[in-house]
């Protein structure tokens, strides 16, 4: 067990390290200057050159890259000023008279318009878009397990070709076009009867009661951020199931005088979800790194929208931090989802 998580971890630090690599020299060939983005566009020309120190504008990239690397690493080289102003750190030993070594969470550095740290508004946001991603998912796995099941049981029915057919559809509509047609649709057009908006938070400002909780905003993001692993989710849970339905201990089981439902639910379907557990887990890690198109649309605050905002505002520490944020989530998913087919299949080794 030990073998297998520190083969997995040196993996997933392995790929964060690529996106690292990617994120920094990408978003350096970019049009714009850092320094201008941070004072605006009236800066004098004292300022700007001071800024650009701060930031290192003024080094070759590689050594830029080297400073980016120091800042995201848990151990790191800091002077006091920097380690104070900016980290949350615990001092491991003085180097010299102003720099320290430090033990400290990943510095993301801050926001070129707010000023605000990028790591205090990734966690701000990230409630957001872990409760849209978690009940998106919630319907997926629910309505796609439900329909998968029915399906390989009714086989060459109409509610199978009818569920095939949902998940074939589900699958070729991309979100934000779902997204489009379900606020118009359920938000606009139908709204007096379904009680929806087209867009809405998680909280509604109201006049006299201050924030008020409301939970209805949550539904059309959901439904539409879970309709394509919900079609997943669908075919595998068939497809799984027709091939255990057809194997001997489901007979024996039949033969020992169970009912079909005990059958079904009690021993066809645990042995038929290893697939359906990895596109659960593949697609929950995916839902928290893509929901940028879905929280725009609907307005929904989260990651995705802070993203989107910052890279229309050309803001781009939100925006690389960001994307390493939903990185290191998708590992860490990832992880986790490895660890838990041996706890759902006692039969899978951990090799």
């Amino acid at each position: 067990m030990l073998r297998f998580m520190l083969r997995k971890t040196a993996y997933g630090l392995l790929v964060l390290l690529g996106v690292v690599v990617l994120v920094f020299f990408l978003f350096n060939v970019l049009p714009g200057d850092p320094a201008r983005l941070t004072l605006g566009q009236r800066a004098d020309v004292a300022s700007l050159e001071n800024v650009r120190k701060e930031l290192h504008l003024d080094r070759p990239v590689g050594v830029q890259f080297g400073y980016y690397l120091n800042d995201l690493l848990p151990v790191g080289v800091h002077t006091v000023t920097e380690a104070t102003e900016n980290l949350h750190y615990i001092t491991v030993a003085h180097i010299s008279k102003d720099k320290i070594l430090v033990l400290k969470t990943p510095y993301l550095r801050r926001s070129y318009q707010g000023k605000k740290q990028v790591w205090d508004i990734l966690l701000e946001a990230l409630p957001g878009t872990l409760l849209l991603a978690v009940a998106a998912m919630l319907f997926a796995t629910v309505v796609g397990l439900a329909l998968g099941v029915l399906s390989a049981v009714k086989q060459n029915t109409w509610m199978d070709t009818g569920a095939v057919f949902a998940s074939v559809a589900g699958i070729s509509v991309p979100s934000f076009f779902a997204g489009i047609v379900l606020a118009y649709l359920f938000g606009f057009v139908l709204s007096d009867y379904t009680g929806l908006h087209m867009t809405g938070s998680l909280f509604d400002v109201d006049p006299f009661k201050g924030r008020v909780l409301n939970l209805r905003n949550l539904i059309l993001p959901a439904i539409t951020l879970g309709i394509r692993p919900l079609a997943i989710i669908v075919q595998l849970t068939r497809s799984a199931m027709l091939d255990v339905l057809h194997q001997d201990f489901i007979r024996t089981a039949y033969a020992k005088g169970l009912s079909k439902r005990a059958v079904i639910w009690r021993h066809a379907l645990p042995n038929a979800l290893n697939p359906v557990i990895t596109a659960i887990t593949g697609w929950f890690a995916e839902l928290l790194a893509g929901a940028f198109f879905v929280e725009y649309i609907f307005g929904w605050k989260g990651i995705g929208k802070v993203t989107v905002d910052a890279l229309d505002k050309f803001d781009f520490p939100v925006v690389m931090g960001a994307i390493l944020f939903t990185a290191g989530i998708f590992v860490i998913v990832n992880l986790l989802a490895d660890l838990l087919y041996t706890l759902i299949d006692p039969r899978i080794k951990l090799d």
